[in-house]
């Protein structure tokens, strides 16, 4: 199998080649040549592993022969030592907890396997790199966490000033080593334009031997696929029979594009519910059939503040025109109903849910009016606590921090600022690197 670049197929490269660079040398992104399909005798013997083990089966099909199999399953092993529980609540609501990870975010998920799996070309090969992040909060975090202190790598991480949560910014601010938070005067889509302007520019690109790790990486979109596999498999086999449909919260689309590639993999997903913020350019395509960026709003869901979501370019490569329409489905909903949503179900049914979890929820019950038979699965993103500010006025409590956040609670930030321009971040790398 290789990868080759949305914009232009001629540009080719094998798992490392577009995992160690992120985007293409003409700034498209890379995509599998092939997407795995998974016979029925595979998928039900899929269904009887462990996620570590699914994991490393599906990795095995997109590496081909570039890491031995017994190594991808020790990667594997070493990334997922955390649970991904499906939950039911008492009112019969499934969702599936991603935020169990190092981070207390889904992003957790491909940070870990990111860094194992780099850690693996980078050392068996003697190579050096600089990942250059753009976060809108929970990314950064886990790629800081996937990559810390591993031989090699250096890790920028750019977060856009007021649009994380304080206990993101303290997450992002204090892992020290060789992680280094960058404090932006922009919004996230700025942070995102710096990054990709920094990667089209080849140059610029050698010089500081970068490598991308936000959704923009294949390699982030490619993990993103097995939770939605082996969840959809799981519940294949407690609910046989049901149509299975997941709520996906979104901003740079990344997460929903694992659930594309796991639905076109084999896994028993019937369809794929966008949900975004007021930032909804995706949602208003489904409807009208034009994608039109914009720039961004703040909102309570500060991760989904998304005005022009990378990955659209990736699905439509899969899915072109109006092929979208067929498998998703999508939702928007506002800061008001978001927050009352997410009082209302704590309340009554004593599930705490974050910001972006509750808008995935409430997409989830539009879907649900029309769809009452099909198993509807909302994907809970992240850990409540990480959005602690947004959250306590909302249910008049501050959410128990988890074992990982409260350990950051007390550290010093260590942050540097710059404003959104590729000569002052040339000026910066240049300062720091050498």
């Amino acid at each position: 199998m290789h990868f080759f670049s949305t914009t232009d197929s001629s540009l080719k490269a094998n798992f490392k080649g577009a995992l160690l660079s992120g985007l293409a040398p003409d700034g498209g992104l890379y995509v599998p040549s092939d997407i795995p399909q998974f016979s029925e005798s595979e998928l039900k013997h899929l269904a009887t592993l462990s996620f570590a083990e699914l994991a490393a089966e599906v990795t095995k099909i997109y590496v081909d022969d570039e890491i031995p199999s017994e190594d991808i399953e020790a990667l594997c092993k070493a990334a997922y030592d955390f649970e991904l529980p499906i939950i039911k609540t008492s009112n019969g609501d499934t969702f599936l907890e991603l935020f169990h990870g190092p981070t207390a975010a889904f992003k957790d998920v491909a940070g870990q396997f990111m860094g194992h799996t780099v850690s693996y070309f980078l050392q068996t090969e003697s190579l050096e790199r600089n990942i250059l992040v753009a976060t809108s909060g929970d990314t950064g975090g886990a790629i800081g966490a996937g990559f810390k202190n591993l031989p090699g790598v250096k890790v920028f991480i750019l977060f856009p000033r007021g649009g994380v949560s304080s206990v993101q910014r303290q997450q992002l601010c204090t892992m020290g080593g060789n992680v280094q938070a960058i404090e932006i005067e922009g919004t996230f889509d700025d942070c995102q334009r710096l990054v990709k302007q920094a990667f089209a520019d080849r140059k610029f690109n050698e010089d500081f031997k970068l490598m991308s790790a936000n959704s923009i990486n294949v390699g982030r979109v490619i993990p993103q696929s097995f939770y939605y596999l082996w969840a959809a498999l799981k519940l294949q086999a407690q609910k046989p029979g049901k149509d299975i449909v997941f709520s996906v919260p979104s901003g740079n689309l990344g997460n929903v594009t694992g659930a594309y590639l796991a639905k076109a993999m084999g896994a028993p997903i019937k369809k794929l519910i966008v949900a975004n913020n007021a930032n909804n350019p995706f949602v208003e395509m489904l409807k009208t059939g034009e994608f039109k960026p914009r720039p961004s709003v703040s909102t309570l869901s500060n991760a989904m503040d998304i005005g022009h979501p990378n990955n659209y370019y990736r699905l439509n490569h899969f899915l072109p025109g109006q092929a979208l329409k067929f498998l998703f489905t999508g939702f928007s909903f506002n800061d008001e109903d978001t927050a009352k949503n997410l009082a209302d179900y704590y309340q009554n049914y004593n599930y705490l849910m974050c910001p972006h979890t509750s808008v995935g929820h409430l997409a989830t019950q539009k879907y649900k009016a029309s769809n009452p038979n099909d198993l509807v699965v909302t994907v809970a993103t992240a850990h409540p606590a990480k959005f602690r500010d947004e959250v306590e006025p909302i249910i008049n409590m501050a959410p128990a921090l988890p074992p990982s956040l409260e350990s950051i609670v007390n550290l010093m930030p260590q942050v540097d600022a710059l404003t959104p321009n590729l000569e002052g971040l040339e000026s910066y790398l240049t300062a720091k690197l050498s």
